[in-house]
């Protein structure tokens, strides 16, 4: 990822208002169900069963077949949404993604247990093997804000829970970013074991250059 971001990279605010999306936004893996909810607004999606972005590691399995909505950037930028989930299958999860291949990614979300605490973390993937931080999250926290922040190579992993208190739960590097400069970034959803999860993302925002400091 170059350090200063290309003159194309502009910003991008998409508020789910209008009657489609932002020309700039394409899918990975577009989902069977999905819409422009203009009186919320909210994009609403449903991911198609057995959905999910994950690389080998103790599971052994690799799957590549999540859904992701994005645009291309490059340099440093801060991306953000806020999403609202009704979950009904263990893992079914929605948040935000940075990609640049099927073996090098980070996605960060809530991730749904039936039994217990939910779970609030980050997937980094590189060399095609992921790692998965997490932490519990209560299950009547159905929604929550997430950042990643895009800062000379390094990717900053932020959550809230009112949109205005930040905490980090992730710094992770790429470790693809010196041969691929440019990224896809964007929304992201996944059931890994069935159908019937919705979520809402009240707003996918897009910024170039770093967050100023408070």
């Amino acid at each position: 990822m170059a350090a200063v971001a290309a003159a194309g990279d502009a910003a991008l605010l998409e508020d789910f208002a209008g009657p489609g999306l932002n020309p700039r936004l394409r899918w990975h893996a577009e989902p069977a169900r999905w819409r422009i909810d203009a009186t919320a607004p909210c994009l609403r999606l449903q991911p198609d069963a057995g959905t999910d972005f994950w690389q080998r590691t103790h599971y052994g399995f690799e799957a590549d077949n999540g859904h992701f909505l994005h645009l291309e950037a490059s340099g440093d930028f801060v991306l953000t949404t806020r999403v609202t989930s009704h979950p009904v299958h263990q893992y079914d999860q929605a948040g935000l993604m940075v990609r640049i291949s099927p073996a090098c990614w980070l996605k960060t979300a809530v991730e749904f247990e039936p039994r217990g605490p939910n779970r609030l973390g980050a997937v980094v993937t590189n060399a095609q093997y992921s790692d998965w931080s997490t932490q519990p999250l209560a299950r009547d926290l159905n929604t929550v804000w997430f950042r990643i922040r895009a800062e000379a190579g390094d990717c900053l992993v932020e959550t809230a829970l009112d949109g205005a208190h930040w905490d980090q739960i992730r710094v992770a590097r790429l470790l693809d970013q010196p041969a691929a400069p440019r990224v896809q970034c964007g929304l992201y959803a996944c059931s890994p074991k069935g159908a019937g999860f919705e979520a809402a993302f009240a707003f996918l925002h897009f910024r170039p250059g770093r967050l100023a400091p408070a």
